[in-house]
């Protein structure tokens, strides 16, 4: 399913989250773990009528998520992509690889996050997250940034 909101807003929340505490995006979808995600997932329209804040603040006690030293939006020397915008981004990729069923969705979301292209998409210092929605799901389906 394209333009998938439940989806959209899951994945900048993750974003959000892991900003917020200083950790890479594959450790926060870890802590969080499948039961929680598909739990955001499923009552993404309850929760994004709330400030992301409360929302997120909620989920980081909840999972008991802690600080640590991972801050890509510091060590950024452009300017910073907003949580919104990297969360498209990673939806669009996770739609383009699964089914339109929530396992299908929750299994490539997991997969995703806990792979190699968590890394570039969170390197806010190349272009790689502006890259078409189809560079960056074969580069992912090859597992490399393609020439």
């Amino acid at each position: 399913m394209k333009n998938n909101s439940a989806l959209f807003f899951t994945c900048s929340l993750i974003e959000y989250i892991g900003r917020q505490q200083k950790q890479k995006r594959a450790y926060v979808v870890k802590h969080m773990g499948r039961d929680t995600i598909k739990r955001i997932y499923n009552y993404a329209d309850v929760f994004h009528c709330e400030p992301i804040e409360k929302t997120a603040g909620e989920f980081i006690t909840r999972c008991n998520i802690p600080t640590g030293s991972f801050d890509n939006v510091a060590k950024c020397k452009y300017e910073v992509p907003d949580y919104w915008t990297i969360g498209e981004v990673y939806e669009r990729l996770i739609e383009d690889i699964s089914e339109d069923d929530i396992d299908s969705i929750l299994n490539h979301m997991i997969a995703v996050y806990s792979s190699w292209i968590d890394d570039a998409i969170s390197n806010y210092n190349t272009d790689f997250y502006y890259q078409s929605r189809e560079y960056i799901c074969e580069c992912y389906k090859e597992g490399k940034i393609c020439a």
